[in-house]
């Protein structure tokens, strides 16, 4: 790693008793976490950076293909080497952390442990990890929160007094992560200064918690999805026939498939038909959203329009639904249908999941269905949600998630993503960002019907959140 003249001199002096002194540190909690956020698969080769004497390598090694173990202090890196003995898929290298020696987008994930408050400059220590990470890959660092411990830099050689959360999801949005996540570990760094003259408030005694931040490259998917969805609105056909439908390969079509979605036959025979038989979603958001008379509704991914038009009954005259679409041409379709059904509370906007052309503050409920798992960043949309809705607001989807992390080669197919299935998350990983966003603890009911891809389980959920009132 980059490493200030303090810090080598520091980790050359240590390294002979660093196993000691980072169990009254941090402990096992910070592996388990950053394991646990990191879905690894066995076929994975990841990267350790800052290694020092193999700590997180040695959780690492028994769950992937390989593990390169970096670290910019050869004496920390030799005792890794004898830590690490008994491991056969693990590949040593001291270097700098500014210049790591993997080419570009050649890595599955890379984790960093206690590493950044020793770089002189976090950001392009971050920028430096992401480079070499694969789109898709995924960066997780587990460092120290931000404290006032200022002889931390003078005993143990620090360089940054630990960081702000905030900071760190600046710094990993300067990279052009995606689905952010920056959180607790459940653990805190303890040490106590060895200076017995130190009487000031901060105190010789430290205990710092312990953050995980996670962040995915990204994944240029956006114009395959467009191009999948306005293929079939200009032919008006759902995503059934030929290609699975949101994953099942056994889905009915148009008004077949939502009523085996969840919709009322009723419902569905006072919807304007154009909207009924294009159905693109895999589930009803609608069925446990409540929806009141009076209340402003906005649907994300409104498509054909089939949930704004029913949103729209539901609350009445005296309410509205707000329906955003990224494509052209289900906006065409959905508005021509609006104005042949005379449904006047119901507007359609063009615009993005990640960027809602709708001010802060004056919705009541979001509602989406099998359209966020299309995002390449959906921990924005859920930001996007969270800022458009008022204070007790509620959040109603059905979507796609999965039981685990998918192969890269699944997940590199823009086929894949434009049928709900490769785009989508694991549902740990998609309930944590929408509780980063700011809403209360989610709910999620799943579908009975399971399938899989690869192995793993996909299947639809109808998540629902509220966001606090302040």
């Amino acid at each position: 790693m980059t490493m200030t003249p303090a810090s080598s001199t520091y980790f050359k002096e240590n390294a002979s008793r660093w196993d000691q002194l980072r169990t009254g540190y941090f402990g096992e909690e910070v592996r388990r976490t950053a394991i646990a956020k990191a879905y690894l698969r066995p076929e994975m080769v990841v990267a350790d950076v800052g290694a020092g004497t193999g700590f997180l390598s040695a959780g690492l090694a028994p769950l992937v293909q390989r593990v390169y173990v970096v670290d910019g202090s050869a004496e920390m890196l030799e005792v890794a080497r004898q830590n690490l003995a008994g491991l056969d898929n693990l590949e040593f290298h001291h270097a700098d952390g500014l210049n790591l020696p993997f080419p570009e987008e050649s890595l599955d994930a890379v984790f960093a442990n206690m590493y950044l408050h020793h770089t002189p400059d976090p950001l392009a220590a971050i920028r430096e990890m992401v480079r070499v990470l694969r789109p898709g890959g995924r960066l997780v660092i587990t460092d120290m929160d931000a404290h006032p411990y200022e002889w931390l830099k003078e005993e143990m050689a620090d360089t940054w007094l630990g960081f702000e959360r905030t900071q760190m999801r600046a710094w990993f949005a300067e990279a052009d992560l995606v689905n952010v996540l920056v959180d607790c570990t459940g653990e805190s760094c303890c040490a106590e200064s060895a200076n017995p003259s130190i009487h000031d408030a901060q105190g010789r005694l430290a205990e710092i918690s312990v953050f995980l931040a996670t962040g995915t490259r990204r994944m240029a998917m956006r114009e395959q999805v467009q191009e999948e969805y306005a293929a079939h609105a200009q032919a008006g056909t759902s995503c059934c026939g030929d290609s699975s439908c949101c994953g099942d390969s056994s889905c009915a079509c148009g008004s077949d498939a939502a009523v085996a979605n969840g919709y009322a036959v009723e419902d569905l025979l006072a919807a304007p038909e154009d909207a009924a038989g294009l159905s693109l979603g895999c589930g009803n958001p609608l069925a446990l959203a409540g929806l009141q008379p009076g209340e402003v509704v906005m649907d994300i991914g409104s498509g054909a329009g089939l949930d704004s038009f029913l949103a729209a009954k539901k609350v009445g005259e005296s309410g509205k639904v707000i329906g955003v679409d990224m494509t052209p041409a289900m906006l065409e379709r959905a508005r021509a249908t609006a104005e042949r059904a005379g449904i006047a509370n119901v507007e359609f906007r063009q615009g993005f999941a990640e960027a809602l052309p709708v001010e802060a503050g004056t919705v009541d409920v979001v509602i989406s269905n099998c359209v966020i798992n299309l995002s390449e960043d959906k921990g924005r949309v859920f930001r996007e949600a969270f800022r458009v809705l008022k204070p007790g607001g509620r959040l109603e989807l059905s979507d796609v998630v999965t039981g685990g992390a998918l192969p890269f080669e699944l997940r590199e197919n823009s086929q894949g993503w434009a049928e709900c299935v490769t785009g989508a998350l694991p549902e740990q990983e998609y309930l944590d960002l929408i509780e980063q966003a700011g809403f209360g603890k989610p709910i999620l009911r799943r579908s009975p019907s399971i399938g899989s891809a690869a192995g793993v389980a996909v299947y639809s959920a109808i998540v629902s959140a509220v966001k606090p009132v302040e």
